[in-house]
């Protein structure tokens, strides 16, 4: 028994925001954006109406109907995210709410993987179909960057990055030969954990990640504080990225994790048909592409038009892959994700 996909759904905001409109709020240039990070454009969620949830629930009900079931049929929800609704409860919950499914009852895990969110959830979901606990598990990742972004100079180097979407798959059990999820493989390693991370609020107080950069230290009058003055004053509450090595470890983790998973399967680099990456950055994947040497027929990249949705990148594009007829039964799927933590993963899987 496999794990397939049985019905793929997305939802990009209609709000589209060039590199042009950023220029308003910060130093920087559509070439200047373009050269480091390839995209063009990229989506905004309206700010008062549209959440990660919503977008969820609209990428939600399309691959609902796609997989042929009904919204009620569905019997786990697993909900990947950096953005959430709420510091908690979690989104897992407010999904199954906004969906109409809460008479089921049935249970929700929400997952904290940021941009390898959508692969970590595939790989815990592969595993409660294969066991057979669950027959119908709804797997989203949805993204609201733009609320908490830094649209000054000093935050220009994350905010040109992110876009806000969401994606979403049904996933169902299946013994088709030559179909479904053939394995999975997980990573990470903590050791650089704040390079790429948001770290207030949040309940450190500055414990043991010695600088004031991050919060307070630990005799502060304020150190105990999940908020402080000093975070708002000084423009701590935006996220925080060391560009290069982010970078620099990226390009090597992922064919990494990519061959580790063809080795697992016994298949080779020829037999993918398809390899959907993280959008992380388009430097990165094309640096990717030519380390594993595949034409460009066979990777696919969006960022150019939605620039980095974190744990929804995956599942767009590779909802929009599949819509665009790129991707046909029986092809050999890679998906493969690294980010904040750092973490990194990928997934082997006959369409």
């Amino acid at each position: 028994m496999r794990t397939k996909i049985a019905g793929i759904g997305k939802y990009l905001p209609s709000r589209v925001v060039t590199n042009e409109e950023l220029t308003h709020y910060m130093d920087t240039s559509n070439e200047w954006i373009i050269e480091r990070t390839g995209i063009e454009e990229r989506r905004y969620a309206e700010r008062h109406t549209e959440t990660p949830t919503t977008m969820a629930a609209n990428a939600a009900k399309i691959a609902i109907e796609r997989a042929g079931i009904t919204a009620e049929d569905l019997d786990f929800i697993i909900f990947a995210t950096l953005s959430p609704d709420y510091y908690f409860p979690g989104c897992g919950v407010l999904l199954q709410r906004e969906l109409g499914i809460t008479k089921t009852e049935i249970g929700a895990l929400d997952i904290r993987n940021q941009c390898t969110g959508f692969v970590y959830g595939l790989s815990i979901a592969d595993q409660f179909i294969k066991s057979g606990m669950y027959k119908n598990i709804l797997l989203v990742g949805a993204e609201k960057h733009s609320m908490g972004l830094d649209y000054s100079d000093e935050g220009r180097q994350v905010t040109v990055i992110f876009g806000d979407g969401a994606g979403a798959v049904v996933l169902q059990p299946t013994d088709k030969e030559g179909q479904g999820v053939i394995n999975t493989v997980l990573h990470s390693d903590g050791t650089h954990a704040e390079e790429l991370a948001m770290i207030n609020p949040g309940s450190h107080s500055g414990y043991h990640l010695g600088t004031e950069k991050f919060g307070y230290p630990n005799d502060d009058k304020d150190g105990g504080l999940f908020v402080t003055q000093k975070m708002v004053d000084d423009n701590m509450l935006v996220p925080n990225m060391t560009g290069q090595l982010v970078f620099k470890t990226a390009v090597v983790k992922f064919p990494e994790v990519i061959k580790e998973g063809l080795e697992k399967a016994g298949l080779k680099k020829e037999d993918i048909d398809m390899l959907v990456p993280h959008q992380a950055n388009l430097r990165i994947s094309q640096f990717v592409q030519k380390v594993m040497g595949l034409p460009d027929e066979k990777i696919v990249n969006n960022i150019q038009k939605y620039g980095n949705t974190t744990a929804a990148s995956i599942p767009i594009a590779l909802c929009e892959a599949w819509e665009n007829g790129r991707i046909k039964d029986g092809d050999l799927v890679c998906l493969a994700a690294f980010g904040s933590g750092f973490t990194w993963g990928s997934a082997l899987l006959h369409w």
